[in-house]
């Protein structure tokens, strides 16, 4: 199973970006997909999820300015970034839990994809 993020640029704050991240391979279904981030020096933090019903959950830091989507059809999640700040400045990695079979499952991981907000 390979995960392809994309989207990632320099943008200006108050900007908007958006993200996407297909998965590929051998996927009987997937579960929950996620968005993390990782700044320079900071720990990986979870930025949102979307389980397979369309559930979704965010980080009080980006509540109201992100939205977390994803078209099950295409094994593809999806995150709209709008009113960005500096402080959004990270590599962003997608996340999904991945039913292989329909008893086996795992966590994968995108390559990361670089978002910089600055003037």
């Amino acid at each position: 199973v390979q995960l392809q993020a994309s989207g990632g640029g320099l943008v200006q704050p108050g900007g908007s970006l958006r993200l996407s991240c297909a998965a590929s391979g051998s996927i009987f279904s997937i579960n929950a997909m996620a968005w993390y981030r990782q700044a320079p020096g900071k720990q990986r933090e979870l930025v949102t999820a979307i389980t397979s019903g369309g559930s979704t959950m965010y980080a009080d830091s980006v509540e109201g300015r992100f939205t977390i989507s994803r078209d099950n059809a295409k094994n593809t999640v999806y995150l709209q970034m709008s009113g960005l700040k500096p402080e959004d400045t990270a590599v962003y990695y997608c996340n999904a839990d991945v039913r292989t079979t329909a008893r086996e499952h795992g966590h994968y991981w995108g390559q990361g994809t670089q978002v910089t907000v600055s003037s």
